[in-house]
């Protein structure tokens, strides 16, 4: 039996406005637009966040003591990578407001420097962790673990974390504080290549920025409160604004 795919795309449709096409563009990933439009199915090559860098920093501030946090995390000999959040509770989204970048180290010392900035804060890892091992042959999810992280196996859920955070990227959901010099490196670099694949170099926080996005809020937490001669007061703010 013979078979044929009518593709109709949005010149086949003249009511549609140019007003009409660029609103129902203004949420859609790049690499989803040539099917929306053409109804060829693509995923299209280049920037994966092509978003002008103005519109994504913000300039480091104090991040109000109520806001639950959370750390996305890779995890890797060459590179280690994990990125801290601060979900914004008054008016919905989020902001990543520090980062871990390092390679060639061992787990003790990553452990090390991610408790140094909050040892409270849950954060989610690629689940992969749980057969991935170290020079040792350990397993590093176990190993971590056992170091004190509070880690959760996160949704990797490649595409569905991709076309999330570029909408919350897109609708002023996610900022980055400026200070986040390897996260903004990477952003830049991240991209596709001809065939739609995603180039698997230099994407570690990106993909722990991913973990974030998908599984963050969930296990986030508010600091707990620090008692001192019978007062209590949250003590934590970011280091890029702390002043003593």
């Amino acid at each position: 039996m013979a078979k044929a795919c009518v593709l109709v795309g949005w010149d086949d449709v003249p009511h549609l406005s140019a007003e009409q096409k660029e609103s129902a563009l203004s949420g859609i990933p790049p690499w989803q637009r040539q099917a929306r439009m053409t109804g060829t199915p693509s995923l299209g090559a280049g920037a994966i966040y092509p978003l002008d860098e103005s519109d994504i920093l913000v300039e480091p501030f104090v991040i109000p003591a109520h806001w639950p946090r959370s750390y996305g995390f890779d995890v890797g000999w060459n590179r280690t990578a994990a990125i801290w959040f601060a979900w914004d509770v008054d008016n919905g989204g989020v902001v990543a407001y520090d980062e871990y970048y390092r390679g060639l180290a061992e787990p003790a010392s990553h452990a090390a420097a991610i408790k140094a900035k909050g040892e409270w804060i849950p954060g989610v890892i690629d689940p992969a962790s749980k057969g991935t091992r170290g020079l040792k042959g350990e397993v590093l999810l176990d190993v971590y673990r056992a170091l004190g992280l509070h880690l959760t196996l996160a949704n990797n859920a490649v595409e569905a974390g991709l076309v999330q955070t570029w909408h919350m990227l897109a609708i002023s959901q996610f900022k980055i504080f400026r200070t986040l010099t390897n996260t903004r490196n990477e952003m830049r670099l991240y991209r596709r290549n001809e065939k739609g694949e995603i180039i698997k170099e230099n994407d570690h926080l990106m993909d722990a920025l991913r973990y974030n996005i998908m599984s963050g809020r969930a296990v986030a937490k508010i600091k707990p409160f620090d008692t001192v001669e019978g007062k209590q007061w949250f003590s934590w703010q970011p280091a890029e604004v702390w002043s003593g």
